[in-house]
């Protein structure tokens, strides 16, 4: 999808920050969103490409002004409205009680009940982030993959209008196979909701010069998975 998410390449925002001994978390709320996340895909109400795709669909100006974790609330909330989940009313009625009374949301809580992913109150925040038992997005197909390592191949150039997973900077560009993982779903069309629709993945490594010409640096290479799709021969 073309978006202000699609930051990679893009000049002008300074460069990353990097916090010292950055914790997994800095605040309790963002673990209760990792929890409503993996509660949500363990119980099959949306997939993790949808979550990906609501998250895209975030107006641009919140999205650059928000953090990491609240572009993943705002998209978890969008979700479960769409599917049907709670409506936006309720989600307004239960923000204006919080705000009212910000210990509420704390005094309400069923016993036992909080954003530990079921580890205890000593739980390292590590182990909380895992995914799913058993949900893997590898899948068999019965045909050859139609590259092979070593094979020169184009990237894709289309202007999607769905969530892709080909960042525009590296798209209409050159490249060579390096190797491939095997089969998996096909986010552009799991995104939607709709089927697997399995293809083969590659690691694709491309030259530094051909993706940001002058400015690359000297002998930077670059190796980004790709979808069968979004690749011909060259």
């Amino acid at each position: 999808m073309n978006g202000v998410h699609d930051l990679g390449g893009m000049h002008g925002f300074g460069p990353v920050q990097h916090e010292e001994n950055e914790p997994l978390f800095h605040a309790d709320w963002e673990r209760t969103v990792v929890a409503m996340q993996m509660s949500a895909i363990g119980a099959g109400i949306y997939n993790v490409d949808e979550f990906r795709y609501y998250r895209e669909m975030m107006d641009p100006a919140a999205y650059l002004a928000s953090s990491y974790y609240e572009i993943w609330l705002d998209s978890i909330a969008r979700l479960l409205v769409a599917k049907g989940v709670v409506t936006d009313e309720e989600l307004d009625a239960r923000t204006d009680t919080i705000r009212d009374n910000p210990d509420f949301a704390v005094t309400n809580l069923p016993p036992n009940a909080g954003p530990r992913l079921g580890g205890g109150p000593d739980t390292p925040d590590e182990e909380l982030i895992t995914w799913i038992p058993g949900n893997t997005v590898r899948r068999h197909l019965d045909q050859p993959p139609r590259f092979q390592p070593g094979d020169a191949v184009l990237s894709g150039n289309d202007q999607p209008t769905g969530h892709h997973r080909l960042p525009r900077y590296a798209r209409g560009k050159p490249g060579v196979i390096h190797l491939s993982h095997g089969a998996f779903v096909f986010p552009d069309v799991h995104s939607l909701g709709k089927d697997d629709a399995p293809q083969y993945v590659y690691n694709v490594r491309f030259d530094g010069g051909v993706l940001w010409s002058a400015s690359a640096e000297p002998k930077e290479t670059v190796y980004i998975d790709l979808w069968e799709s979004y690749l011909t021969p060259a």
